[in-house]
């Protein structure tokens, strides 16, 4: 099972390394899994929540997000998209964004000849913007989580408070509100207040029309009874099929593209050259992010560890705060990593000893009993 769930992205991996040597030789192969490596641990927490949509969908759009999706993820965010914001940023048509990335001047001095950046610096420089929609995005996802009610809870201390206050009415909102106005006027530079308020807004619309999309759409299918058991997507259906499926196929593209952002950003630390970003994030990254997606809901992981969703919700929470944050201090990919394989180790540890308590027959806790950590 794991050979046929991983067996393609393995292939397409070592494909996209032997290209990558040949384009650019051994210093372009090390790029390339360094890339690679950034991408798989910035996204695990991106696949444990695109694991909790995929299960409700049916196998046609399971099918269509691991193929046309795949497409979106690789070429569209890793490649397409930095290639667009060089091109709305500096107003050089396609064509020449395209050249300005593939052939960068030999030194520093020449990225501003002619008056004009280089195409590391205008992306680097549209990073604001870029934090602002992807983090108000997440901050809503987590929000929309972290203040529903629900049976089972991790940090129960935390949760619990959180979840009866979250009655509150459009309280996701109020603070998701705050918090794009608090890191406009304080962390946004003087001439990025007004973008960032505006790519924000765009975030928290876009969150809440593809959410409200889902929940429209949200109907069961004849002989089923509706789901009512909600994990802080944009709905919760048994094998959602038609315009549903449509729907949550549409959420998780702009989810993962959520996700994207701060990878691709951070992957010109490394290098600005295009084509080993596309290679490294998306031929091999995206492409294990997909795989350990899949493995996880044929695994039924979900179900047997189940605050892993819990864990993956407060990496989303930490990752929209590390991007707000990111829009006027530098934070380091390195940390931003950590913080989310360090949260979704925790929820899967506390889900091993829920297990084995359960095993042990511990009179404390059995399947139905909320669990405190």
């Amino acid at each position: 099972m794991v050979l046929r769930i991983f067996g393609l992205s393995i292939a397409i991996s070592i494909l996209a390394m032997i290209v990558a040597f040949i384009y650019g030789g051994p210093e372009a192969l090390f790029l390339v899994i360094i890339l690679s490596i950034l991408e798989i641990s910035l996204s695990f927490d991106n696949a444990v929540i695109n694991a909790t949509v995929l299960q409700r969908m049916s196998e046609f759009w399971q099918k269509i997000f691991l193929t046309i999706g795949v497409i979106i993820a690789v070429f569209g965010m890793r490649l397409v998209f930095p290639l667009v914001i060089v091109w709305a940023a500096s107003g050089l048509g396609p064509v020449a964004a395209l050249d300005l990335a593939l052939n960068p001047p030999a030194d520093d001095a020449a990225y501003f000849a002619n008056g004009e950046p280089s195409y590391e610096t205008i992306l680097t420089d549209a990073h604001p913007q870029i934090a602002a929609f992807g983090g108000m995005f997440l901050l809503m996802l987590f929000l929309g989580f972290i203040f529903e009610e629900r049976e089972i809870t991790w940090l129960s201390w935390l949760e619990k408070p959180l979840a009866r206050i979250g009655k509150l009415d459009q309280l996701s909102v109020v603070v998701a509100g705050i918090v794009l106005v608090l890191s406009g006027s304080f962390l946004a530079a003087d001439d990025k207040v007004s973008t960032v308020m505006i790519s924000g807004v765009l975030g928290m619309i876009t969150y809440i029309a593809v959410n409200g999309l889902g929940e429209l759409f949200n109907l069961p299918e004849e002989g089923e009874e509706e789901e009512t058991a909600k994990s802080g997507g944009p709905m919760q259906l048994a094998k959602a099929t038609g315009k549903a499926g449509f729907f949550l196929f549409l959420y998780l593209e702009v989810l993962d593209a959520s996700f994207s952002f701060d990878g691709v950003i951070g992957a010109f630390a490394i290098t600005a050259d295009p084509i080993i970003i596309a290679l490294g994030l998306g031929f091999v990254g995206a492409m294990f992010v997909r795989s350990i997606t899949v493995f996880l809901v044929r695994k039924g992981t979900l179900s047997d560890y189940v605050y892993l969703e819990h864990g993956a919700h407060w990496a989303i929470g930490a990752l929209a705060v590390i991007l707000m944050v990111s829009i006027g201090v530098h934070i380091n990919e390195i940390i931003t990593g950590l913080v989310g394989v360090f949260l979704i180790g925790a929820a899967f540890i506390s889900s091993l000893i829920r297990n084995k308590r359960i095993a042990n027959a511990d009179p404390k806790l059995d399947e139905n009993t909320p669990a405190t950590v």
